[in-house]
Order: C-alpha cells, then structure tokens, then sequence
C-alpha cells in the first residue's frame, strides 16, 4: 500500500505508509497495508508476495482509478496526474500503488481525462512523492515504494511527443536524505524542498532531524523519523545546495503543504510527532530568513491538506486530517497582503478529503482530484475518490466570462467564430467539447 501519514503522513509511503503518522497501527509489506492492533506484530502474519504490489494499468478506463498519495501538477491548461495507491480489489485491507509508467491527463478546457502510457527509466510506483512542474517540465522527488524510501529524483518533459521519463543522475553536491511527504517550492530555476519524513540522514545536512521512537519497532525496520531540512536544486548548475537559514526555523514535519508567492515560500501545517499544526511561516527565498506569521483567526491543525496558491495575494486551504483523527471538508483563503484568514463558503462540505491533490486553473479555479474521504489510519477499509471538485476561488476573468456567453448563444454566433484569434477559437472548441459532453 503506499503509505500513510508519519509513519502515514510521514509514513504514508510505506508501501503506503503514513504522514509520519501513526506508524504504531500498522506493517507495511510489498506494497501494501497490513492493518494491526496496538501490538507492533502478529507472529502469523507473512509479508505479502512484491512481485504483484502494483495495481494492473486501467487500459479500460475513461477516468483515473481512485487514489491517494499521489501527485498532480499544471502545464499550460492540462493537469498531469501519477502515482499513488488504492485499494486491492479482494476483501482484506491491501493497498496497491498505481502502475508507474500510467499518467493520466486533464484537460481544463474540455474537462477530458486521458490516459497515457510513458516510457523511460522509472524505477517503482511509489506514494508521497513531491512533483512540481517548471518551465513545461514534471519533477518527480523522493516518496515511499514497497521496500522503503527514496531519493532519488526523476524529469519527465511534458510538451515531448511522448512522455519518457528520465532520471537526474550525476548531480553535484549532498542530495536531501530518503524520504516521503515532502514540500517544494519552485523560484529563479531552482527546485527548493522543505521537511518530510524518511530515513535518519547520513552526511552534514544543516537543521533538525527528530527520530520517530515506533518506526523501529517493526521488524528491525531503519529508525525513520521527521527534518525541516531545506535542500535546493540548481537546474542550471545541476548541484544541490542547503542555504544558511536566519529566524525562527518551523519544527520537523511532514504532510505539510508549501505554496510559492513571489520570492516567499510559505508552509502550513504538517504531522510533527502526535500533533497536526496550524502555524503559517513563510522563508524569503533570496535572503534565507525565516517569519513565522501570528494570525489572531486561523484554521485548525491538520497534515495531508492542500495550499494552493491562486493570486499574487491568496492562498486557498482545503481539507486535510486533525490531531483527533478526523478527515476535513473545510476551505480557506489567506490573504498574503492582510495576514489573514477568511472561510471560504463552498458546496463540498459532504466531501472531506486528505491526502489529495489540489491544482490552480486558468480561470480562477482550483482542481482538487482524488484523496481519501475517511480516517486513513482507522481499522476499516479506506475511502479512497476519483472525484474531481473544482472550487471557483477566484472572479473569472473577462475573457472567461466572453466565452461563457459565447457558448450560451452559441447558434446564434457559431457563424462568427472564424473572425476569432485561433487560440481563442481553439480554446471555445475545446469548451465546446466539454458542453457537448455534459448534455447541454
């Protein structure tokens, strides 16, 4: 299974494996979640066979299989989605990742999914990595696979005719140790990545590490355990660095979120030991100094949510998983100019999620795909979604609203769309499409 948060959120990842989560519930074998009561081992419990941890390719469907730990990123009007787990089709609680080589495609405009089969030299399936996208680009760092943590770092081009993974090999400098549920930020061509959890580091890695005293307990498993480690990539040098930080450093966590606004990395929340947080930092990231944001009005603790930023001023909070276990349907906006928080009124209060992906749109939205809908960690069968939620966080722009009306009196006006730009007759076929499907 991929894996929860700490030892699931963090641990998630742990072929499924949690968010540095709880770690004590459960074992972890081949892929796949083994649900356990509070004694670290039945004697007569056997590792499940590796040799089938990765759940068959949906050649046969029109959407993406249900999910968590997974990721998804944004190119131009397109969001590209991999990894992850579900559950196993027999009765039990088996997890299995989602096939390595299958990434899934969204179109915004036609609100058509697509699948797609990638080539190249991934090495796993995995749960808990951190993807990000630059300059039409998918980086793909770290997670948990069946037999631990990674750190390894891969690239697959987007705007390719086809997609191929490649992995970053014969990088300069010391690379951030093994590790799931991870942060990144994106500035000036540099991949920069915060927090997570993973294995203890070997080498001088410059801030803190803390031991997660259960993540041993389980059949001489290595200690793993949370960081607020700060590695950045240099993709125009192709060296890691760790910056020399100033002000006052967030904890270790994991199953935290971090969202680029100018040059502020902000992070939210995260599992650190047995507490979910609610603190807000933000680190400049041209001088390397830390700021940690009192806001009278805040929401509460939680890891396994999403901070997406959707204007150079807000940054919209959904969902995620408390300190008492419970799974969150809540929305946010902060407001980076004002330091302040308001609750964003929405019409998904009946849908919780955790450990979901969330995506800005061309028009002022927020995709939100997949995730789970109950209490992850609990003894009952996970209610991993392969429901799409999209939130209208932002006014449409002008051009948004043209085309809305174009489309409402489109018999009226189809005769006139040659006299249009081609990328915006491009862009009204495209929601003609999405019209046409919906039954309108």
């Amino acid at each position: 299974m991929a894996e929860r948060e700490a030892g699931m959120e963090e641990d998630a990842g742990n072929p499924p494996a949690r968010d540095g989560d709880d770690g004590e519930d459960e074992a972890f074998w081949g892929g796949r979640r083994l649900f356990r009561v509070v004694d670290r081992r039945d004697e007569d419990e056997q590792p499940v066979d590796e040799d089938d941890e990765e759940a068959p390719e949906s050649f046969e469907l029109d959407s993406p299989a249900e999910r968590s730990g997974h990721i998804a990123v944004v190119d131009r009007n397109i969001m590209y989605v991999w990894g992850g787990y579900k559950n196993g089709q027999n009765h039990g609680f088996f997890d299995l990742y989602l096939p390595r080589n299958e990434v899934w495609t969204y179109n915004m405009e036609s609100g058509v999914w697509m699948k797609h089969v990638a080539g190249g030299n991934l090495h796993t399936s995995m749960s808990g990595s951190c993807g990000t996208c630059l300059d039409g680009v998918l980086y793909l760092f770290g997670g948990h696979h069946a037999r631990g943590n990674t750190n390894r770092i891969y690239r697959l081009p987007l705007r390719a005719p086809s997609l191929v993974w490649e992995e970053m090999r014969d990088l300069k400098g010391l690379p951030p140790s093994p590790k799931d549920k991870l942060g990144c930020w994106v500035h000036k061509n540099r991949l920069i990545f915060f927090g997570g959890y993973g294995y203890t580091p070997q080498g001088s890695h410059r801030g803190t590490f803390e031991t997660d005293e259960t993540s041993s307990l389980n059949w001489d498993n290595p200690e793993r355990g949370w960081n607020n480690h700060i590695h950045v990539l240099d993709l125009d040098t192709s060296a890691w660095s760790q910056p020399i930080t100033q002000g006052n450093t967030p904890s270790p966590r994991a199953a935290h979120t971090c969202a680029t606004v100018g040059n502020r990395g902000y992070v939210f929340g995260g599992r650190f030991k047995n507490y979910r947080l609610n603190d807000l930092y933000y680190i400049n990231l041209e001088t390397w100094e830390w700021h940690e944001m009192s806001v009278p009005q805040h929401p509460v603790g939680r890891s396994w949510h999403s901070f997406t930023p959707v204007s150079p001023d807000h940054i919209f909070l959904f969902g995620g998983f408390t300190t008492e276990r419970e799974t969150l349907s809540d929305a946010w906006l902060y407001c980076v100019s004002k330091n302040d928080w308001k609750p964003f009124k929405h019409s998904y209060m009946q849908s919780p999620r955790l450990w979901h992906t969330a995506c800005s749109g061309p028009d002022g939205e927020v995709f939100v795909f997949g995730g789970c809908a109950n209490n992850l960690l609990s003894h009952q069968r996970a209610a991993h979604s392969n429901e799409l939620l999209i939130f209208n966080v932002q006014p449409k722009s002008l051009v948004g609203f043209c085309m809305e009306a174009v489309l409402q009196h489109r018999e009226r006006l189809s005769s006139h769309w040659d006299c249009l730009p081609k990328h915006l007759l491009h862009s009204l076929k495209q929601r003609m499409t999405r019209v046409n499907t919906l039954g309108s």
